[in-house]
């Protein structure tokens, strides 16, 4: 048996995709759903994966630290990073690659979940992004059957 928790954060960030052959390579920004889909070896005393107040403390708080309010940006854009970096104040996070919802997804699950999860015993299994109410990308942890 697996169970799963899911934690449901919003934040607002602006990026643009480089090379894109439409409206998405302009500097533009969203209103953002992450959606954390989290599993445990074992429940605890209580009976739960992880504390959902817990669960929303590190999540929440890694996104506002990082990402809320800044322009997620490829490592490699370097029109748009200068840009951004000329106005005061700005924040900025540069991405090991473009910052489609895919890989926004991505890089939650591989880099931001573990430094999140850290010491709580539970994992990250998914994580959704939604870029709009009707557009999400999605990103597993265990390989697609």
């Amino acid at each position: 048996m697996s169970l799963t928790v899911m934690r449901r954060v919003t934040f607002c960030a602006g990026h643009r995709l480089l090379n894109h052959d439409g409206k998405c390579v302009n500097l533009h920004g969203h209103n953002y759903v992450a959606e954390f889909h989290v599993v445990a070896d074992k429940q605890d005393e209580v009976g739960r994966v992880i504390d959902f107040k817990l669960l929303k403390i590190r999540c929440k708080g890694w996104l506002d630290e990082h990402w809320d309010h800044a322009f997620l940006l490829w490592d490699q854009d370097s029109e748009a990073l200068q840009a951004i970096r000329s106005t005061n104040p700005h924040r900025v996070f540069e991405l090991p690659y473009n910052p489609t919802a895919e890989n926004l997804a991505k890089y939650l699950l591989e880099v931001a979940c573990p430094e999140m999860l850290e010491g709580t015993g539970a994992r990250a299994k998914r994580v959704v992004i939604w870029e709009s109410e009707e557009s999400c990308a999605e990103v597993s942890a265990e390989p697609v059957a």
